[in-house]
């Protein structure tokens, strides 16, 4: 990888959840079969194909939107599984509250999710409505419950009523996916906001803590939490001064959770993307002169979608990963 002192563009991660998605195509997709007992259909995602061109490549339009972005203004729409990503019943009868579930990565797990059999509930800001109903709409064509949860994960008292309206919702929890965040670059340590750096903090690092704890009580042996951490954790690039230190944090977060909820059955995991297509990057996450070459100068070549980092969340939260807990899955690009 290269050095990230040349503002290299596949070092800024994409973290989906505070952005618009995708229309949503196909809402029975080729997951149809999986509930009438017919073998599922074909899927890009099982084909053997070369990885470099199997999504769109860069050079990319230059494109920058006002925060918090939508997907499906994006130039390719990224793509979150909608019509590709096929389950095998993993999930099933699971319940899952998924943050930043409207687009990017965290519509990927939610859509991922229900197709695995997992009943889910989404939080998303509330200008995000018509990409949640999106996600909503694709969780209820699977025949799974779907609940909808605006509000900001900023604010301490609504993360414990997010908890408590999931849970309410999907009558109990099985998986809670910290998957939420803020990004905003900078070239200099003197033009970060007091504003901007306190979003940070409260949406990457204090959110997460605040809504696994109200979260426990509910959680049985067998539960597991995934958080959303990046790259950027280990190599961090001079314009996220701020970002790249909640993301170590989010590292440690899975690393020391792990260890105190073993003894009670719970894995605590983290996946840990790198150049991913969503909106994060083109709502300041990343100067706009980097878009166009977004991910290319990773071994693929190319930024990853996020459907191709959905069975990392489908893996961390299923019985399937019953050994694998303070463990960070990363999915990078090369």
């Amino acid at each position: 990888m290269a050095d990230d002192t040349s503002h290299d563009p596949q070092r800024r991660l994409v973290l989906g959840g505070l952005a618009g998605g995708a229309a949503a195509a196909g809402l029975a997709g080729p997951a149809a079969a999986q509930t009438s007992g017919e073998t599922p259909a074909a899927s890009p995602l099982t084909e053997m194909r070369d990885p470099q061109d199997a999504y769109p490549q860069p050079p990319f339009e230059r494109q920058q939107q006002d925060w918090p972005g939508l997907a499906s203004e994006m130039t390719p729409v990224p793509d979150h599984g909608e019509e590709s990503y096929v389950g095998s019943g993993r999930l099933t009868g699971r319940r899952a509250l998924i943050t930043g579930g409207d687009s990017g990565i965290g519509r990927a797990a939610a859509i991922a999710y229900a197709r695995e059999g997992a009943d889910v509930a989404i939080n998303y800001l509330p200008a995000e409505e018509q990409d949640a109903q999106q996600v909503i709409a694709l969780i209820e064509a699977e025949g799974r419950t779907a609940v909808a949860i605006p509000g900001d994960i900023t604010d301490a008292a609504f993360c414990r009523d997010l908890v408590e309206r999931a849970v309410e919702g999907l009558g109990g929890l099985d998986i809670l996916v910290n998957n939420a965040g803020y990004q905003q670059f900078a070239e200099s340590i003197e033009d970060i906001s007091e504003e901007d750096f306190d979003t940070t903090m409260k949406t990457n690092i204090y959110a997460p803590f605040r809504i696994t704890k109200a979260a426990l009580p509910h959680m049985e042996a067998g539960s597991a939490i995934v958080i959303t951490t990046s790259v950027v954790a280990e190599d961090p690039p001079e314009i996220l001064f701020d970002y790249a230190q909640t993301k170590a944090a989010n590292i440690i977060f899975a690393k020391a959770l792990a260890k105190q909820l073993g003894p009670r059955g719970i894995r605590v995991n983290a996946v840990a993307p790198g150049p991913f297509w969503t909106p994060l990057q083109v709502v300041g996450g990343q100067p706009a002169d980097a878009i166009p070459e977004f991910g290319a100068s990773t071994v693929i070549g190319r930024p990853g979608q996020p459907v191709e980092i959905a069975p990392l969340y489908v893996l961390a939260a299923s019985s399937e990963a019953s050994y694998s807990t303070g463990q960070v899955f990363e999915a990078t690009g090369g």
